[in-house]
């Protein structure tokens, strides 16, 4: 846990309340997007003691956290109905709460366009609202994920072109989100953090925040230290994926099983660390992250060729995984034309209610192109819609169905894309003609009707 700041009697008043204030927990914490990021966030501070405002522009979402009912399966109602109802935690849509808060966290998403482009507006548009109400004394924390510079290129010029002097009347600070969707292990109240403040100062008391969470604090020299810090992460599990996904491929001509080839290689104790193949990569950042650093070293005459070779690999994989089906459907005497296919599992990892960016959209958007009747089945995720685009131009919205003997019967093939925990796959391999699973659900499993990702066809 970081030390708290010192107070200094060098440094301005309204910088030593602050620290004060950190210290005695009574600091007022406004927390910008409050979805899969914010809300853990919103809620760990809150129960450390903070009074937490949240701020969102949904206004369902907004309406669910006032009762007292979470939107996100990360953050149980158990933990946020009581923190609202002692009014340690509001939700709002009128940014007009940011001007009592001494802390703002920015936890807004940063998607890219359809041509792979950062895509900002969500940061500007968070930057703005905390630049309308910015007073002395404030600390302002970016967690979006971005590209390095983001905090003095997009958040600094916003902040100090209201006349105050950034560093030194306010405070920034960029300290990169680390969720793991899912892993109850991994929190926001037991993972370290990494900050890098625009001045020692401004890091200072930013740690001093994120200590009282719990776990150690990292302070790095810059925030496009930190932002860095946060891409690496997330791109050394993009190209390991890469990896293990394309000698996948390599495994299925050679006759070759990729997964005992893996379970093999992880019996050794050091120098090697087990990733497992799939039908791509999805959620919030391994998808994006080595694009936005592609974009920004552009800038720098640099072409991240490996980075952006990884990332091709795994934007390529729901289109093995189509070729994969319609491969074994046409040692069956059918074709994917015509064929009825049911998904099993859509979020983008398993037991997660999230299906940003998921393998499934286009792996279902491929397979409804190349006429097949597709249905699907995911307990967390109700609805999805797939399509509107190059690869399927109508947009398409689908409703997840029960598992059961009549959907299993109904399908000519079950398509495992999320091996979540709560699917029967005895049932489900005992009741479909044909299952070809692109996860590690039926690991360790043989059967005649069973043809599984990175190994020879049957």
């Amino acid at each position: 846990m970081s030390e708290p700041p010192v107070v200094d009697p060098a440094v301005d008043a309204p910088s030593n309340l602050l620290a004060q204030r950190i210290a005695d927990r009574s600091a007022v914490v406004g927390v910008v997007g409050l979805g899969y990021v914010g809300l853990p966030l919103a809620v760990a501070l809150a129960e450390c003691g903070y009074g937490v405002r949240g701020l969102d522009i949904a206004v369902e979402r907004v309406a669910r956290i006032s009762e007292g009912r979470s939107p996100i399966g990360d953050v149980a109602d158990e933990r946020l109905s009581p923190l609202v109802s002692a009014g340690r935690l509001s939700a709002s849509t009128d940014d007009a709460i940011l001007a009592a808060c001494d802390v703002v966290f920015v936890c807004v998403p940063t998607p890219f366009d359809a041509n792979k482009t950062p895509d900002l507006r969500a940061v500007i548009a968070a930057a703005d609202a905390v630049a309308g109400r910015l007073r002395a004394g404030q600390l302002i924390i970016l967690q979006s994920t971005t590209y390095p510079g983001t905090t003095e290129e997009v958040i600094l010029p916003r902040l100090a072109a209201t006349g105050l002097a950034v560093g030194k009347d306010v405070h920034l600070a960029f300290s990169p989100e680390r969720i793991d969707p899912g892993v109850s292990e991994h929190t926001v109240r037991n993972t370290p953090k990494v900050v890098g403040g625009l001045t020692a100062r401004c890091a200072a008391l930013a740690a001093a925040l994120l200590g009282t969470l719990g776990p150690e604090v990292k302070v790095v020299s810059s925030p496009r230290v930190a932002e860095m810090t946060k891409l690496l992460e997330n791109i050394f599990r993009s190209v390991n994926i890469a990896l293990v996904n394309e000698l996948a491929l390599l495994a299925e001509r050679m006759d070759i099983d990729i997964w005992e080839v893996i379970g093999a290689a992880a019996t050794k104790p050091f120098g090697f660390m087990p990733f497992w193949p799939g039908p791509g990569v999805g959620g919030h950042c391994i998808p994006i992250d080595p694009y936005y650093l592609a974009w920004k070293a552009r800038e720098y005459d640099f072409s991240t060729r490996f980075i952006e070779l990884a990332a091709d690999i795994n934007q390529s994989m729901p289109a093995h995984v189509a070729d994969l089906l319609g491969a074994a459907l046409d040692r069956r005497g059918r074709t994917v034309s015509g064929a009825r296919i049911l998904v099993l599992g859509v979020a983008f990892k398993p037991d997660v209610d999230d299906s940003r960016h998921s393998p499934a959209e286009r792996v279902i958007a491929l397979l409804l192109a190349r006429g097949a009747t597709v249905a699907y089945h995911d307990p967390y995720i109700r609805e999805l819609a797939v399509g509107g685009d190059v690869f399927h131009p109508q947009r398409t919205v689908l409703q997840s169905r029960p598992l059961d003997d009549e959907a299993l019967t109904w399908a000519d093939a079950a398509l495992i894309l999320t091996a979540h925990r709560a699917m029967d796959v005895e049932r489900v391999l005992a009741a479909a003609p044909l299952v070809v699973d692109a996860t590690r659900a039926t690991a360790g499993r043989q059967a005649p009707n069973l043809v599984r990702l990175g190994t020879p066809l049957a």
